[in-house]
């Protein structure tokens, strides 16, 4: 029997894979709605985050690592103050912001996730 756990898997990823203590997600985006702006996809993916954490027996406060993917940079102090907000009171993870041709035309972000369980 495999100890790394998989969760909501197809033929291409998983959303979910949990091995020795670590939590790691595939990419979490918004919906991707063309009116959505950054804070709207930034709100919407940070939530995705709390789910599919809390569906991983963990949370925003046992991040470990998060890669941000944005569109543009003209981006970064937008989606900085909600990830602010988002993370207050808590201790903050190790991050990486890069600029990013991102899956569809209309995603301006992408968080890449590492958390405990």
């Amino acid at each position: 029997m495999s100890d790394i756990e998989r969760k909501h898997t197809n033929a291409r990823m998983s959303k979910i894979v949990q091995h020795g203590g670590l939590v790691f997600l595939c990419g979490q985006t918004s919906s991707g709605s063309s009116a959505a702006d950054i804070d709207t996809q930034t709100r919407e993916a940070l939530s995705r985050i709390d789910a599919l954490l809390a569906e991983a027996g963990s949370d925003r406060s046992r991040l470990l690592s998060v890669t941000v993917h944005l569109k543009s940079m003209a981006d970064f102090a937008k989606m900085n103050a909600c990830w602010e907000r988002w993370l207050a009171g808590v201790a903050t993870p190790a991050r990486t912001t890069v600029q990013a041709a991102l899956a569809t035309e209309d995603l301006l972000v992408e968080f890449t996730v590492t958390a405990a369980s």
